[in-house]
């Protein structure tokens, strides 16, 4: 009787478990993926998403640590890369399925109109960057201030943020006067301006994803990446100011 009713637990655990995508997903698209959300599970009513949102580091610290994660997403292919080679991945689930660009930002209070000479010239007080170890933008941020030979010179006004929205929020409140991060972390905002940033002066950004090899739930992982890759899902990341892969 008790092995039965063990048995009948463990069942339903399992199902509960089967109806469950759990996904990391760096906080630079979290805006973009909450929207997916709600249209994938609109399709697939029998399947409940879950995200885990934060810096891309930070997502790769948790799946070497067996944290119960189906997907991975990168902002970069450097932890992608990582987790490949810790043999911690699908390999021929992953893709390249983004890409993206970085801004300069600052607050409308303090600088109404900027362009890369506003950041060379060094006149202001705090440069706000993700951190270069953990965050994709700050690393990106970081190669682009030495592609234009002043990253020794600002380098004692940098502050940073454990991922991009908080870089963003630095430079919204006033408590950094110039930030650097993806044009998508803009989109919503009011209180900045921003100039573009180059794409020659770092390397491209791309995001990649794969299936998590500990995952229990692979093959709706699968289907769930796939969906990712449609028209349909690109054009939606496309209005929230991705660059597609098809571009």
């Amino acid at each position: 009787m008790s092995i039965a009713a063990c048995g009948t637990s463990n069942s339903n655990q399992q199902k509960k478990y089967n109806n469950q995508l759990f996904i990391s997903v760096p906080s630079s698209m979290y805006s973009a993926m909450k929207l997916i959300k709600d249209i994938y599970q609109r399709d697939n009513p029998n399947i409940d998403v879950i995200y885990n949102s934060g810096s891309s580091g930070a997502l790769q610290q948790q799946v070497e640590r067996g944290a119960p994660i189906d997907i991975f997403i990168s902002a970069s292919s450097k932890q992608m890369d990582f987790l490949l080679k810790k043999n911690l991945l699908i390999r021929e689930s992953n893709k390249t399925f983004l890409k993206n660009k970085m801004v300069l930002v600052a607050s409308k209070k303090s600088i109404q109109n900027i362009d890369l000479n506003t950041l060379t010239d060094g006149n202001f007080e705090k440069l706000a960057l993700g951190e270069f170890r953990s965050v994709p933008a700050g690393q990106y941020a970081k190669e682009a201030l030495t592609a234009l030979k002043v990253y020794n010179k600002l380098e004692s006004k940098f502050i940073f943020g454990k991922n991009v929205r908080q870089v963003l929020f630095y430079v919204e409140s006033g408590n950094a006067d110039l930030g650097i991060v993806y044009i998508t972390d803009t989109k919503n905002s009011d209180a900045i301006t921003l100039a573009n940033i180059p794409y020659d002066l770092h390397s491209p950004i791309t995001y990649q994803i794969a299936v998590v090899k500990s995952s229990q739930n692979i093959s709706e992982a699968k289907k769930f990446i796939n969906f990712l890759l449609t028209e349909r899902a690109q054009n939606i990341f496309k209005d929230y100011g991705f660059i597609g892969i098809d571009s």
